[in-house]
């Protein structure tokens, strides 16, 4: 059960959780029977990650949109969508190529073009929302939000544009992990959950396993993760 509006009192939720796409095969095995976002990025290079795809419990298909802003780099639209297309079978969605950047009539184009679930960035005019919402009622009821680096200090945001998303979509979070006591938020992606693998290795505790040990510990803390959600007190919208 949902926390009422008016207290802040936390609750638990069904949240999933999909582990950032693996950089390696020692990676791809700690992930098996996890949820895992595919990257373009990465799965458009590593021809070897595609034998491991089945052993996922759950996929979603993520265009590398966030590497192609990052690294100025310009996503093939037609070689990604004949690329997730092979996955749809056994994926939950598949996002559209959108601009991190704020070109929201570029996103548009590419969701007319190549398909996918539009994403809401903070870098988008307000009214976009009500023109992504029939999109992703065409790509699956799913919706993401999205925000330009840095991310922190933007809760508000977020809240506000899971006010406007209407009860039959599903909302996905890029990288929100840490915002996961949003109750609206139905998925979220961690991308450091192999980085945190490593950080346990420097532990003066743990300097005796192994990388894949420490991937199992990091998958472990995963499976047992129990999702707390916290109501505020409505505000003005920023919309």
């Amino acid at each position: 059960m949902v926390a009422d509006d008016k207290t802040d009192a936390p609750t638990s939720k069904f949240l999933t959780v999909y582990l950032g796409s693996p950089d390696n095969a020692l990676q791809a095995n700690a992930a098996r029977e996890m949820p895992v976002l595919l990257s373009f990025a990465l799965a458009g290079r590593y021809k070897w990650l595609d034998q491991y795809v089945p052993s996922f419990d759950r996929l979603l298909i993520d265009c590398g949109a966030y590497t192609a802003f990052t690294r100025n780099r310009t996503i093939d639209g037609d070689a990604y969508r004949a690329w997730y297309e092979r996955w749809m079978h056994f994926a939950d969605a598949a996002a559209g190529i959108d601009d991190i950047a704020g070109d929201y009539r570029k996103s548009l184009t590419n969701y007319e073009r190549y398909g996918g679930f539009p994403t809401m960035h903070d870098t988008d005019p307000p009214e976009l929302l009500d023109d992504l919402i029939p999109i992703a009622r065409a790509n699956r009821s799913w919706i993401g939000i999205g925000l330009k680096p840095p991310r922190e200090g933007k809760e508000r945001f977020i809240r506000d544009v899971c006010d406007r998303v209407p009860d039959d979509l599903h909302v996905h979070g890029w990288a929100l992990r840490q915002h996961t006591h949003i109750r609206r938020l139905d998925s979220v992606d961690s991308t450091n959950w192999w980085r945190d693998a490593m950080d346990i290795r420097v532990l003066p505790l743990c300097k005796h396993l192994t990388y894949g040990e420490t991937l199992e510990i990091v998958v472990k803390r995963y499976r047992r993760y129990r999702r707390m959600v916290v109501e505020t007190p409505r505000q003005e919208s920023l919309f």
